[in-house]
């Protein structure tokens, strides 16, 4: 006797004359291909989408960086003359910068009476300072008016990433037209370092931080000191990493399997439980008519 392999067909078929077509069974069988459909389209939705992962770990991610942070400043005081407007950086590494003007540009404001100041300096990783002040100005002014808006405030590179939510310009819009112009600022800042690595395995590095602020008027034994808007800051030991991933193609086939494989079978138990309740009923109601 020759062999046979279709002895190890697991699928085997019903001849058409065995089975019975129904009205229910066709109805069941078209919402069961729409929500196979819906499903379908569901997982390849999050199978092509990207989904961002964050982790914590202790670590300097950008070590070529040489142990310094860049930083972009543009800051309006608008009762303040350009010509009184300084930076001034100073750190616990013994740096001590006064009026720093590398790449740094004042726009005059209020035909004159105000200024923007827009910067990008960078700044050593270890606690300290920078302060916008009038310290450069060769006369200093009586009453100098700090009353300012910051427009942005950001270290390391840029990043744009919609699904990230991250305070990377968190004094960004801070609006302190309303306080008192005699009075010092002071925002105490913790920067975060932050790497963002997408699919292919780039990373980019930058750093969001978190803000403390307050103001007042300081005085000395020699009388009121000159106000200033301090910018205070410490770097953060933790590392926050985001990182780009998808969806495995393997995990997105045994999905779909799942979808098919589970709905047709929920399908069929659905349809069987109609038809015997309904062929239950016919006989009932044949036993009723005899």
């Amino acid at each position: 006797m020759p062999f046979d392999v279709r002895r190890f067909d697991i699928y085997r078929k019903v001849p058409k004359d065995l089975t019975q077509p129904t009205y229910t069974g066709a109805f069941i069988s078209i919402l069961c291909c729409v929500f196979i459909l819906f499903l379908f389209l569901s997982e390849l939705t999050g199978f092509i989408a990207t989904e961002i992962v964050n982790e914590l770990y202790v670590d300097d991610p950008d070590k070529d960086s040489g142990g310094k942070i860049d930083v972009s400043l543009n800051i309006s005081l608008p009762n303040l003359h350009c010509d009184l407007v300084g930076l001034d950086i100073q750190d616990e590494m013994g740096r001590h910068e006064v009026g720093h003007i590398d790449n740094s540009m004042k726009v005059p404001l209020n035909h004159g009476a105000g200024c923007r100041f827009e910067g990008e300096f960078t700044i050593n990783k270890v606690p300290g300072n920078f302060h916008v002040s009038t310290h450069s100005a060769t006369a200093q002014p009586h009453n100098p008016d700090m009353t300012h808006t910051i427009h942005k405030l950001a270290f390391g590179e840029k990043l744009q990433v919609q699904k990230v939510q991250a305070a990377f310009n968190a004094l960004g819009g801070a609006d302190k037209l309303s306080s008192n112009p005699l009075a010092s600022h002071d925002y105490i800042l913790k920067i975060v370092p932050t790497v963002y690595e997408d699919l292919s395995g780039r990373q980019r590095f930058s750093y969001q931080y978190t803000v403390a602020n307050k103001e007042y008027v300081a005085y000395s034994h020699t009388g009121r000191i000159i106000p200033a808007i301090w910018f205070r800051y410490d770097t953060s030991p933790i590392t926050v990493k985001y990182t780009e991933r998808r969806q495995p193609f393997y995990r997105f086939i045994t999905t779909i399997c799942a979808i098919v494989g589970g709905t047709f079978t929920v399908a069929g138990i659905i349809d069987s439980c109609i038809f015997t309740a309904s062929e239950a009923w016919k006989k009932i109601q044949i036993g009723k008519m005899s």
